[in-house]
Formats: structure tokens, sequence, C-alpha cells
């Protein structure tokens, strides 16, 4: 069934040719963008939507989410309000609850938290495995993963499980966990940063991983400079994601290769961490995604749409250049060219605010400016 969608105020597509449009039409037909054009000149279809004067921008692109676990950490995030510094040692808290968990509870949280993202307008997500730390647990992190999220993860390399030698863990990770994980996931990530892996630990994650035909993906200078970056772009990893402490020669690598920087700016906020140097990566001509980095510990929002209007008011980004960030630069950072788009023949994936512009969305911070949403071409708000 063809559906056409007329009365756009602003059409967002982050396509070069087609640009943004004023007084848009697009047709959606079955999971597809069928025809972008002038409302005038709107072909007929089998469905009319007229969002009278509203402004339509592609889905967004959460390219950064860990939303398989159980528990909570609400003690945890009060002190750390009241002057208790963040450390990566917090992440043992989720492991022992979602090994506990069952099948059905981590299903039932992961179910959740995807329907609170797309009724905000996330129209295509990643998350990641990392809370099991076990070969069972991690493998049926990924099971359950695959059933909701569009991307799967593999985080094994999160945390060192208490009663493990780093080593030894690693060594697990690498071998009998990666094999058990690898059938379920696309990606590999590392958590390369002062309390969790080392560079030499961290480059032999990758490795493994990139040896099983796995994507690369790194958390990066997150608590403090290090070789997260630089580790990044030395294996061709997609994105390397926080990028919150960097140097000159980080940039550097950034912009001479095409590894995406991932910018989580409610994880810093929430973490009383600096903002990242958004502007500095732009102005170099890195390619910069945004992203919630949603999970019970650091950053337990899916509101894109906060990331977005954070990143215009306190990142000196354009809201043209957080919008893209938000959705094209998300699927860069997840390697897919279908989805952060809006023109014939990409997903039928769309955003549309109760507003006349995006600019909106950092003019009106923190209201629920989602009106409607197609995600893979069937309405779901």
């Amino acid at each position: 069934m063809a559906v056409v969608v007329t009365g756009i105020a602003e059409l967002v597509t982050n396509d070069d040719e087609l640009g943004t449009m004023a007084d848009a039409a697009l047709v959606l037909e079955g999971d597809r963008v069928a025809w972008i054009g002038p409302t005038a000149t709107a072909p007929d279809a089998d469905e009319r939507v007229d969002l009278d004067g509203r402004a339509v921008l592609p889905g967004w692109v959460d390219s950064h989410t860990h939303l398989v676990f159980a528990g909570d950490r609400t003690v945890e995030f009060a002190a750390r309000m009241a002057g208790k510094p963040y450390t990566a040692g917090g992440i043992a808290v989720t492991v022992e609850a979602t090994r506990a968990a069952s099948d059905d509870d981590l299903a039932a949280v992961l179910r959740r938290h995807v329907e609170e993202a797309v009724a905000g307008g996330t129209t295509f997500l990643e998350t990641k495995t990392g809370y099991g730390l076990t070969i069972s647990d991690e493998r049926r992190s990924a099971e359950v993963a695959g059933r909701f999220a569009d991307e799967v993860t593999f985080l094994g390399a999160h945390l060192v499980p208490p009663g493990m030698k780093a080593d030894d863990y690693v060594d697990l990770v690498c071998g009998d966990m990666l094999d058990a994980v690898a059938p379920h996931v696309r990606w590999a990530d590392v958590f390369c940063e002062r309390g969790a892996f080392d560079e030499d630990q961290s480059r032999a994650v990758l490795r493994a991983a990139a040896e099983r035909g796995l994507g690369l993906r790194v958390h990066g200078n997150q608590l403090g400079q290090g070789p997260g970056v630089r580790l990044a772009v030395e294996m061709g990893a997609a994105s390397v994601d926080h990028c919150t402490y960097l140097t000159p020669s980080d940039i550097d690598a950034l912009a001479g290769g095409d590894t995406v920087a991932t910018l989580l700016p409610a994880c810093d906020l929430s973490t009383r961490q600096p903002l990242a140097d958004a502007r500095s990566l732009l102005d170099a001509g890195v390619t910069v995604a945004l992203a919630s980095n949603c999970n019970p510990g650091s950053s337990y929002t899916s509101s894109m749409a906060f990331c977005v209007a954070t990143a215009v008011l306190q990142m000196r980004m354009s809201v043209t250049e957080a919008v893209r960030a938000a959705t094209l630069g998300g699927a860069r950072a997840l390697r897919n060219d279908e989805v952060g788009v809006l023109r014939p023949g990409a997903r039928a994936d769309v955003h549309v605010i109760d507003a006349p512009s995006a600019a909106h969305l950092a003019y009106r911070p923190g209201m629920p400016l989602t009106y409607a949403v197609w995600r893979n071409g069937i309405r779901v708000r």
C-alpha cells in the first residue's frame, strides 16, 4: 500500500541533491520511500496524510545503547550527583542483576525501552551485550537483543568480572565467548579505558573479532585521554564512542580516516564529565554521530531529541549539524546507507514533529514534539 504524506512545511532529507525542502510531500510504499517532491505535484496513493505544516526528518538512528540489562542504579546516580566521581566499576552491579534475570525479564525490559525510543522518533537502534560477562549470559543477551534491536554488538570486553584476572578474561572473550556470541551479532566493541581494558588487551579483542568477520566499535577517551581513538582508527573501526577527552592528534587521526566520532552528551551530563568538543571535530572534517548511550548506570535516557538539543545549546553545533549527526551520522557509524536519509529507495523511516521546522527541537528543549513516526514503512505513532 502506498501512502502520500503532504503538507510538510520543512522536509529534512540529508540527501545532498534534495537538500531541505519547503512545502514538500513524500510517498511511502511498502518499507521504502518511493517519491519526494513539491506538495503541488504529489501523486495519488492508497492513503493520504496531510501534516498541516509540520516538519519531517529521517527517524533518529541511535547507534549506541546498552538495553539488555536488569536491576536499578538510582542510588549510584544520586551519589554521583552528590559528588561521588563516576568510575567503570559500577557496571558490576548491573552484571549481577542481569545474570539473575530470566530471558523473559530481559526481553521485557528491552522491549519497553525500544518502545520508548520509537515513541520519541527513533526508528533504527543498535544495542550491546556486556552485562552478562559469562559465555552463557553473553550469548543469551545477544539472542534477546536480536529480537528487538536493528543491530547487535558484542561487548564482552565491558569489564573484567570479579574473581578473574584481566588477561585470563581477555583470553576467554577472544576465544570461547566470541565463538558463542558471534553468530548472533554483527559488531564487537571494547571498553578501552582505565579501569577496564588497556591498549594491548583492547587490540587483542578487536583482532579476534575482525578475524571472525565482525565489524568493530570502540568505547574510547571517556574518562581521560588515552589510546581508544588512535586504536579505533588504526583498526578501521566503524566508530569510536564517547570522545570526551581528545588531543589534537586524536582529532587529526579521525579526520584522516573514516571512523565516526560518536558523541554521547546525555552520558557526559549524567556523569558530570565535560561535553565533547564537537566543534573542533566538525571543523576538522570528522564525521560526527550523536547517540543516547541509554543504559542503567551513566545515561538512562533514550531521548535523541534531548541529545540534539544539548548538542545545539551547549556543544556549539548548529541545528542542521545536530540533526544530521543524530540521523545520518548514526547511520554512518553503523555503515548503513538506507537509514538516516529520506530519498527514493531509502528505508521508510519518518519522524514528524509538531512544529514547522527542525529548529524547534532546540528552540523548545524538553518539549514532547514527536507527532508521528513511520518505522520501516509502518506507522507506529
